[in-house]
């Protein structure tokens, strides 16, 4: 499936939605046992503002023996970390990697990676080498013939700092065997039994691909390729035929693929770099399916190329979608094109088309629940005209679905007799916004009673808007907290992000991100004019990017909230924009302009840019989660950002008339030491956050205690 890792990866502020939340937590594969620090630093400037937890303290520790029990009742959901070789099946546990024969289910498992000995280094003590077992096993590939397996491992506490383990696989008599490390590796893909193909990771930047040889008498490493300009990502990814390798170099406006043999010949460009051109490219028998945005509007069209002749001049074009339609991705399976759409009104759907009948394409609706999509990559024993995949929304747990395209079958299973009933308690409603343009703005609401019995409810709003990703709708089990607690929760779908196509990205980059702050503000209106809710019950929430249209409405209309929630936030565009010597600033200058060598652009920057608009007046509490280890947002900017906050509060409430009763807001800023742009990795720390976010927004809306659990009498 083409995920559009590349693209993701390198957008410096963008949701990274690979690391799903219930992945990291739920799964065992990602229980470690060892814990991080959990300190945090609080800042204040004055008598009237409170920027400690104390106050929070008790409802905190409620919460976490709530989402502890939340989490344990979803804790066997179903995932794709399972690896199915040719005789054996490879899971992720606790401490490392283990398989287990599928010929022989009655033998215990074995132990392929130790995580404990992968992570330990010649030369350390004891001490330090037990501080570096803090690694997550993310990628795992198996060779052709499962000869070798490769994993990548990921520090806890550097977001880049990654390795990639190589094993020979043993036998009854031969044990395995760690028989090479990398350094740095970001994506990796076997081309044969002795040949591994990666991209290295340096800072927060990928530019190189190499080639590893496992030869008898050891290994030897060659440079393939060399990216030199600083915007543009590189991965190398693999067809689902296995038949040829992708190294994939995309910007934030263009692409450019070269492919590979498995072989490893020379690569050969399938289309040279053409700005705002996008392209992404599958495999079919001797011939190259492409997914480009070469349709009407330059949104998504599929088009076929000889593998020849691949160049833009050969394209013929095979499907182009309805104008209410949004192609979000593509796959190739067995001989049908598999694509992934969302309609105008935000709900999935797969379009087939019969590579060999292209005229004849087919839709299957897919359940309009669904609001997050999961595809499997193929194992080595798996059926390769299968679509398997998992759907799920943030109150409905992942659901496995099987597609037969050949046949046109569609089937599902929970795997949980719970799930079905979960669906129904759970009411999902679309609703579209007219923004102050007249443009639609969709929204998604999750509630568990009527439309008309939600005025007096808390409502929160979830938001993000920016580079051409899709706001984060993946299962979260503390949302189904929330929704049995009576809580309304809203996902604004504001231009700067992907949900209505590539134009809907378009329209609020650089010039245009005032649009995606007005769209915010209409969502807020719409849904009070419902009947939903009211500001004082109204609380945001966003993570990374998110937190600009989100710091820029409470720069305008505070009244508008009651609290707000900002994780890893980027509040200080301007001064990031203007700073190249920060890692993603160049690259980043395409989605929030250029303003040292553009006057407009710095204009507009400074029109929005939530810390440089701060003014004295009645701001709602907000509380602010930051990491000192993050390399995407500046540290400096956060803590600029509240302080600046901080005393403008405080001025307007030292000048604020005697007849004004509001009270002070509290203004809360949590840096965590290390840590990085994804918050943290551990179960128990992650929890703290958690709950000392739901503990704030609780007492900040001053709902009514929670109601303690009745415990059963014996």
């Amino acid at each position: 499936m083409i995920v559009f890792s590349s693209l993701m990866c390198s957008c410096a502020r963008a949701t990274l939605s690979q690391l799903k939340i219930w992945e990291r937590i739920v799964s065992k594969r990602f229980s470690l046992s060892v814990q991080r620090c959990c300190s945090s630093e609080s800042i204040s400037t004055g008598d009237h503002l409170s920027s400690t937890t104390d106050k929070y303290r008790n409802l905190q520790k409620y919460f976490v023996r709530r989402l502890k029990a939340t989490y344990q009742s979803f804790s066997k959901m179903p995932d794709h970390s399972v690896v199915c070789g040719h005789h054996h099946v490879y899971v992720v546990k606790d401490n490392g990697i283990y398989r287990v024969d599928q010929r022989d289910g009655e033998r215990e498992p074995e132990n392929v990676v130790n995580l404990k000995q992968a992570s330990r280094k010649e030369g350390k003590s004891r001490v330090e080498n037990e501080e570096s077992f803090l690694w997550t096993t993310q990628r795992i590939r198996l060779s052709p013939q499962e000869k070798h397996l490769a994993t990548t491992l990921k520090s806890c506490h550097k977001e880049e700092q990654i390795k990639c383990v190589v094993v020979r696989l043993g036998s009854k008599s031969s044990p395995h065997r760690i028989i090479h490390e990398l350094e740095g590796v970001l994506s990796f893909e076997w081309a044969t039994d002795d040949v591994l193909f990666y991209t290295t990771l340096e800072g927060l930047r990928s530019s190189s691909v190499f080639r590893l040889d496992l030869t008898s008498d050891g290994s030897r490493i060659t440079p393939v390729y060399e990216q030199t300009q600083p915007d543009v990502f590189v991965e190398v990814s693999l067809s689902r035929d296995r038949q040829i390798l992708t190294i994939n170099c995309s910007s934030r406006t263009s692409s450019e693929v070269l492919l590979m043999n498995v072989t490893g010949l020379e690569p050969l460009v399938v289309q040279p770099r053409q700005q705002d051109l996008l392209y992404h490219v599958e495999r079919w028998r001797k011939s190259l399916i492409i997914l480009t945005n070469t349709g009407p509007g330059q949104e998504y069209q599929v088009v076929h190329a000889p593998m020849s002749d691949p160049s833009m001049n050969s394209w013929v074009s095979l499907f182009v979608p309805d104008p209410d339609t949004i192609i979000k991705d593509m796959d190739v399976v067995g001989d049908h094109c598999v694509l992934v759409a969302k309609t105008l009104s935000n709900q999935f759907s797969l379009i087939i088309i019969p590579l060999t009948h292209p005229k004849d394409p087919y839709t299957v609706p897919l359940p309009p629940w669904a609001c997050a999509f999961e595809s499997k990559k193929p194992g080595l024993a798996d059926q390769q005209d299968v679509f398997d995949f998992l759907l799920s929304s943030p109150v409905h747990p992942p659901v496995p679905h099987v597609l037969y395209p050949k046949e046109g079958l569609l089937l599902s299973g929970s795997g949980n007799d719970s799930y079905p009933n979960n669906q129904a308690k759970y009411i999902t409603t679309h609703l579209e916004v007219c923004s102050q343009d007249g443009t639609l703005v969709p929204v998604t609401l999750f509630h568990a009673a009527a439309v008309e019995d939600l005025s007096q409810v808390p409502l929160l709003i979830h938001v993000y808007g920016a580079y051409g990703r899709d706001l984060n709708m993946d299962f979260h089990p503390i949302k189904t907290l929330l929704l049995d607690q009576g809580w309304v929760l809203a996902y604004c779908h504001i231009r700067g992000g992907g949900e209505r196509g590539l134009s809907w990205h378009r329209q609020a980059r650089v010039e245009g991100k005032e649009k995606g702050v007005e769209d915010l503000q209409a969502c807020l209106h719409h849904l009070f004019s419902l009947g939903i809710s009211s500001p004082s019950l109204t609380a945001l929430t966003a993570y990374s990017a998110g937190a600009v249209p989100v710091g820029a409405l409470c720069n305008r209309n505070p009244n508008m909230m009651r609290a707000i929630t900002l994780q890893a936030p980027f509040l200080d565009v301007l001064g990031s924009m203007e700073d190249p010597s920060l890692p993603l600033t160049l690259e980043d200058r395409d989605e929030w302009g250029d303003p040292v060598g553009n006057v407009k652009h710095r204009h507009i920057i400074a029109s929005y840019c939530p810390l440089h608009n701060i003014t004295p007046q009645h701001y709602p509490s907000m509380l602010l989660r930051a990491y000192s280890g993050d390399l995407r947002v500046p540290l400096d900017g956060v803590i600029k950002y509240t302080r600046r906050l901080q005393k403008a509060t405080q001025t307007y409430f030292n000048m604020k008339l005697e007849t004004d009763c509001k009270e002070t807001p509290n203004i809360v800023l949590k840096i965590h030491p290390g840590g990085n742009h994804l918050g943290p990795e551990d179960f128990e720390q992650m929890l703290q956050e958690e709950a000392l976010e739901l503990a704030f927004l609780h007492a900040e809306l001053g709902l009514d205690p929670p109601k303690p659990q009745r415990r059963r009498q014996r």
